[in-house]
């Protein structure tokens, strides 16, 4: 049995959670040490939202060409993946290699160790052969991996998961696709541009079956206009491989490509972290947390496996509360001269201030003791990164009136709007409100720039701000958000 080494604070899983939050409180001062068999940085800068949007701004640069014959004259379009293969592999993932994160860890002063971590313990972490005891507490980040259905046949085959379909140097003629959420649309779309044969095949009566139906059917049209086929309502029974050839076999019918791409939700795998030995369940899906993100005493969790949504920024919003918790611990358990805490969170990931010891700073702006926040995920934000783009926030209309909400709902075509006819864009703009509050509880914003237009809609729900305030705005002329200013007059 290996003697524990005493530490302040160990961060088991370095995705974008994790890491955040083992760099935030090195560069406080504690004595932090990082774990993670995988990649510093998780899955988002090496197989997720950097690298996939590379892929997308390659595609939309071939679309938007496409549309040249519509608006400006002829233009004459050649697809050429080996630029995009090559962008990804030298400037976002360094051929998939970690050492310049690594490098930003341990000079904010941490330590950094390969392996698998797993809890041993109260306060107590088992690498390998090598055992480190938490003066603190332990912060959990270790992400989730592709869920794959357990369909008969398919574990015995070569196919994908996000991570090949990010690698891919050379594309396949044709692809299947098992799932119509969020990454296998944006997959989908990309190959699909590059000459691809896409068929997407999806289980539920509607390919983003999580956002609104209006959002669906504008995602599916979109889709389709790039030569993808959808199949939904379909579900797969079986899946075959004759070594040139993928075959799904699902309600009587076969859809045949050259390759298979997987894409039906992400899991955490508790099971492997050792909470056993701390008296938590890992028979659950996801690690459930309080508003500060305990999961037990002396534990934190952060990101993915908290089941709050696998978004980077929402790794990164519970990494800030995370950090100043954790401050706010080391304080009151040394005893120091603000027993109620100094850290806090201002934006985000950014404005943590420390003063461990009294002196220590993590960066940031100055703020008022006593303030370490609570989550609060009423306004998440999430966007489908098609084209064109589907940004939602809050509750859709569904899940409000299940919650008992007087629902009020306003929308409109974004091609009323004059910017939107000028692009000849397909989208909308859907507000979903609480008519006893005079709030909006949720919106989705749907077109050439439905991320973007989305930020407005995100202060509104998570500032509660009136509705009687909302209207009385002046939303700038001829801008794609200036239809907001319609759907509020639709509000009924």
């Amino acid at each position: 049995m290996a003697e524990p080494e005493l530490v302040d604070v160990v961060v088991v899983g370095l995705g974008v959670g994790g890491e955040e939050v083992a760099g935030r409180l090195a560069e406080a001062g504690l004595t932090v040490v990082g774990i993670d068999r995988g990649l510093v940085g998780g899955e988002c800068p090496y197989w997720g939202c950097v690298p996939s949007k590379m892929m997308i701004r390659a595609a939309n640069a071939l679309a938007e060409a496409r549309r040249v014959d519509e608006f400006a004259g002829t233009a004459q379009v050649r697809p050429d993946w080996a630029p995009v293969a090559k962008r990804i592999r030298e400037e976002a993932t360094d051929t998939w290699n970690d050492r310049a994160a690594v490098d930003r860890f341990t000079g904010k002063g941490g330590r950094f160790v390969r392996g698998a971590g797993r809890l041993d313990g109260p306060g107590r972490v088992r690498v390998d052969d090598q055992v480190f005891q938490a003066r603190y507490g332990i912060v959990v980040g270790t992400g989730t991996s592709p869920s794959v259905p357990p369909i008969d046949g398919l574990a015995d085959t070569p196919y994908w998961t996000n991570h090949q379909a990010i690698e891919v140097e050379e594309l396949p003629g044709s692809l299947l696709v098992l799932g119509g959420g969020a990454i296998g649309l944006e997959l989908s779309q990309v190959f699909a541009r590059f000459g691809v044969r896409v068929t997407v095949i999806e289980a539920s009566d509607r390919v983003l079956a999580v956002e609104e139906p209006e959002a669906s059917e504008v995602a599916a049209k979109a889709l389709r206009a790039d030569g993808v086929t959808i199949e939904t309502g379909v579900k797969a029974q079986r899946v075959s491989h004759d070594g040139a050839a993928f075959t799904v076999h699902a309600d009587g019918r076969e859809f045949t490509g050259d390759q298979l791409l997987v894409v039906t939700g992400r899991r955490a795998h508790l099971d492997e972290l050792g909470l056993d030995t701390v008296g938590i369940d890992c028979t659950q899906r996801y690690l459930p947390v309080d508003g500060r993100l305990h999961a037990a005493d002396g534990i934190w969790a952060v990101g993915d496996l908290t089941g709050e949504g696998a978004f980077t920024h929402i790794a990164m919003y519970q990494a800030a509360i995370v950090v100043a918790d954790v401050l706010d611990h080391v304080r009151r358990t040394r005893g120091g001269p603000d027993a109620s805490g100094t850290a806090s969170v201002v934006g985000g990931a950014a404005g943590v201030v420390s003063a461990v010891g009294g002196s220590m700073s993590a960066g940031g702006s100055s703020v008022a003791p006593g303030s370490v926040p609570v989550a609060d995920y009423r306004a998440l934000p999430r966007v489908t990164f098609t084209d064109p783009e589907v940004g939602a926030v809050g509750l859709t209309e569904q899940q409000a009136r299940e919650r008992g909400i007087n629902v009020q709902v306003g929308f409109t075509e974004l091609s009323s709007s004059t910017r939107g006819w000028i692009h000849r864009a397909d989208g909308f703009i859907k507000l979903v409100a609480d008519a006893d509050q005079g709030v909006l509880v949720g919106a989705t914003s749907v077109g050439p720039a439905g991320g973007e237009v989305l930020s407005g809609l995100v202060v509104a729900v998570h500032a509660a701000v009136p509705i009687s305030q909302l209207r009385h705005m002046i939303y700038a002329y001829p801008t794609f958000h200036r239809a907001i200013e319609t759907a509020l007059r639709e509000l009924s």
